[in-house]
């Protein structure tokens, strides 16, 4: 099975929570992830030429990496549910959606915190989790 990969920032509340959310809507474990801040994630990061600047959700799919609204449209694609709708949002101007996205990731600390320690995924879920 093909797989894509989605870079989250390992300390923010809010990158966890969509990490979680992510795999409960994937049964199929289409997603691996990777936090932006392991040596996996920053290979990934330099090897798809991410933004530095970029420090929230990335997707890496078919060699290129989708940042801010675009990577999260490209993820909602293949989730289960209506989730698959906000697909539908690309139309819009990037420009209007990248900045709400920007709203988000600015905020997310003062709104949702940091983490004080990561999850343990059970079993099966934490083969999905690239970093060394």
């Amino acid at each position: 099975m093909e797989h894509a990969v989605v870079l989250f920032d390992g300390d923010c509340n809010f990158c966890d929570s969509s990490v979680q959310f992510i795999i409960n809507h994937d049964p199929a474990g289409y997603y691996q992830f990777a936090s932006l801040q392991s040596e996996i994630g920053q290979e990934l990061s330099k090897k798809h030429k991410v933004p530095e600047d970029v420090d929230s959700l990335v997707l890496i799919k078919d060699g290129q990496a989708y940042v801010k609204s675009e990577g999260a449209l490209m993820i909602s694609n293949h989730l289960t549910g209506l989730w698959k709708l906000a697909f539908y949002l690309k139309p819009f101007p990037r420009a209007l959606r990248d900045g709400a996205y920007d709203v988000v990731a600015k905020n997310r600390y003062k709104v949702f915190g940091k983490l004080d320690s990561c999850m343990l995924p059970p079993p099966h879920i934490r083969k999905r989790f690239l970093d060394k």
